[in-house]
């Protein structure tokens, strides 16, 4: 499958600002299943990239802006080749042993209500990769997903378990919490999501399932595709996989994978310290051409 991306994000500062220090996370690596085709990075500023890895090896663009300026706009376009592996991650970037992804954060704190769940899970299913599907499902059944900005701060896994609703992040940070509980080495990813061939029907999601085959997932995303935050856990034999508890799925083909971290803090696609920020998000597979021109007739409104 061939994705094209557009996501453009707007930032604004207090009027009259100066020397503002940006760190932009905006650019996708190649890997068994994902190909980079193209990518561009432009900016309404002149300045320079400086291009940059971060401790996880994600790819990162830091620059200054001089000022005078009230906005920052950053557009980051490409295409990127996909094929299903069915969630099984194999030739990304690791800079750390998987036991550095036992680690909790203030968004991954295992609280009692957090713990009580994941034992819940533990009941159920006896190996590794049986617990991680078993999760996916409970998980699911118990936090429904809501829609929300990439950039938004993604609730605390705690409170996505309280509230019994959050967005893709905050589902992400409650099952990374709950893996890590259980021993199971688990991670923060953010990329991109296109839109799903209605003729297709809902039998994508396939990962390894316990013993043999894949398991199935559900759902299936609509319009112009967007941002979105899952996790890659840990199983032996197997390596990482990628787990979209929201949709109750592993990765398919319409997935581009964007940056690895602990939490949503670290894939943040933007850092800096302007005020309100607004942005648009495309993922289409570029073989629909009236789905494209869709788009881009959205963008010129």
């Amino acid at each position: 499958m061939r994705i094209r991306i557009r996501h453009e994000i707007t930032q604004r500062f207090d009027p009259g600002s100066r020397n503002m220090a940006v760190t932009v996370r905006l650019t996708p690596r190649s890997h068994e299943g994902q190909f980079i085709l193209r990518w561009t990075l432009d900016l309404n500023s002149d300045c320079r990239l400086a291009a940059q890895e971060d401790a996880f090896g994600n790819l990162c663009h830091t620059f200054s802006v001089d000022g005078p300026t009230d906005h920052l706009s950053v557009v980051a376009e490409g295409e990127v080749e996909t094929q299903d592996t069915t969630g099984v991650m194999h030739g990304t970037v690791e800079r750390f042993p998987p036991s550095l992804f036992l680690r909790q954060t203030d968004l991954t704190e295992a609280t009692p209500a957090v713990v009580a769940f994941a034992e819940s899970v533990r009941a159920t299913e006896d190996d590794p990769l049986g617990q991680l599907h078993a999760l996916m499902v409970a998980l699911h059944d118990k936090v429904e997903e809501q829609e929300g900005p990439a950039l938004g701060g993604p609730l605390s896994a705690h409170a996505a378990l309280e509230a019994g609703k959050a967005c893709s992040g905050g589902i992400a940070h409650l099952f990374t919490a709950a893996a890590r509980h259980l021993g199971l080495p688990a991670r923060h990813i953010s990329g991109y999501l296109a839109p799903e061939d209605p003729e297709d029907g809902a039998e994508e999601g396939k990962g390894p399932s316990k013993g043999e085959g894949p398991s199935k997932g559900e759902g299936a995303s609509k319009g112009v595709g967007a941002a979105r935050h899952w996790a890659e856990a840990y199983a032996p034999k197997y390596g990482w996989i990628s787990f979209d508890a929201g949709r109750n799925l592993c990765g398919t083909e319409h997935y581009v994978r964007l940056a690895v971290a602990l939490d949503a803090m670290g894939v943040a696609p933007l850092r800096s310290t302007g005020l309100e920020v607004e942005e648009l998000v495309s993922a289409l597979d570029s073989r629909a051409p009236q789905k494209l021109a869709q788009a881009q007739s959205q963008r010129q409104s």
